[in-house]
């Protein structure tokens, strides 16, 4: 029988982890265990876990913040260790019907995949989309881009159909996708990540992704959701989303190697630089473009 070991990461998400956890625990698919990575959370989070008394939670506390990637493989050691031949790495800022996790199993053995994932919407806009699938697009860098994303869901997309990437808010892996092609590269802090991780499975091309639509999932879109797809929308956002964004593009174009992939870094740094010119909002703080120039070597030095 499958057993699935469920990865999620906490960071000061005490208003968002008892729901989570009451999505899970109902789940018609018993046969898993839970593994909490938490990243020194400075709330409640802690006191919120310790009140549900199930054997299958296991709630690891780390003494620092060491980001997304390293987390998650941290807890896809442990799940691997404990014998799951599944990991589902998930967000824990999202509420799901009691039979996500026996739909994903079905759709995996029906389409004789290795990965899957959901539809997803929005929590506050549960009619709107926020993933119903997505691909790699090279004209943008090789950036991953959303379908269906802000749409309203009149069934367009239903179906189950593969695609070339999804979010780790949500995604079903075998184990041997891990064996053939590695973990999480942990010179990522946040962002990009799981675009590098999912590239990495496109590439090889020995296992398939598969999105389906027919389940119920809502995504609390938080504060670095929000930030990339802003994107979309040419806003300006934080410091910290400006480095980790700018330095993490670069050394996944690196990664790729590929003649395009160094063309576009080049582009990428003349296009900053106009940037000046063009964003009222550089152009009037030095100290923003420097940020944006400093992180971009570093992503040449990663």
């Amino acid at each position: 029988m499958e057993k699935i070991g469920l990865i999620t990461i906490t960071y000061n998400s005490a208003d968002v982890i008892r729901g989570f956890l009451d999505s899970i625990l109902k789940q018609s698919f018993k046969n898993f265990e839970i593994f909490l990575i938490d990243n020194d959370s400075q709330d409640d989070t802690e006191k919120v876990v310790f009140q549900y008394e199930d054997d299958r939670i296991n709630f690891i506390k780390n003494s620092e913040n060491i980001g997304v990637a390293k987390a998650n493989n941290q807890g896809i050691k442990r799940a691997l260790q404990a014998n799951c031949s599944q990991v589902l790495i998930i967000n824990n800022d999202i509420e799901f019907e009691d039979k996500l996790l026996e739909k994903m199993l079905c759709i995996q053995k029906q389409k004789k995949c290795s990965l899957v994932a959901p539809k997803m919407m929005y929590f506050d806009k549960p009619d709107h989309i926020w993933y119903a699938g997505s691909f790699f697009l090279k004209r943008k860098g090789y950036l991953p881009i959303h379908i269906g994303i802000h749409q309203k869901d009149e069934g367009q997309y239903d179906g189950i159909y593969p695609v070339e990437y999804a979010p780790t808010c949500c995604l079903l892996v075998r184990k041997k996708v891990f064996e053939d092609v590695g973990m999480m590269d942990e010179k990522y802090f946040v962002y990009f990540d799981d675009t590098d991780f999912m590239y990495r499975v496109f590439k090889d091309g020995r296992h398939k992704l598969y999105f389906f639509s027919d389940v119920k999932f809502f995504h609390k879109v938080g504060s670095l959701t929000k930030s990339v797809e802003n994107k979309q929308k040419n806003e300006f956002r934080g410091d910290f989303f400006i480095k980790q964004n700018t330095r993490n593009h670069i050394y996944f174009l690196k990664k790729i190697g590929s003649v395009y992939a160094y063309i576009f870094i080049v582009f990428l740094f003349i296009k900053n630089n106009l940037r000046v010119f063009t964003n009222p909002k550089i152009r009037c703080n030095y100290r923003t473009w420097k940020l944006i120039n400093q992180s971009f070597f570093e992503g040449i030095k990663m």
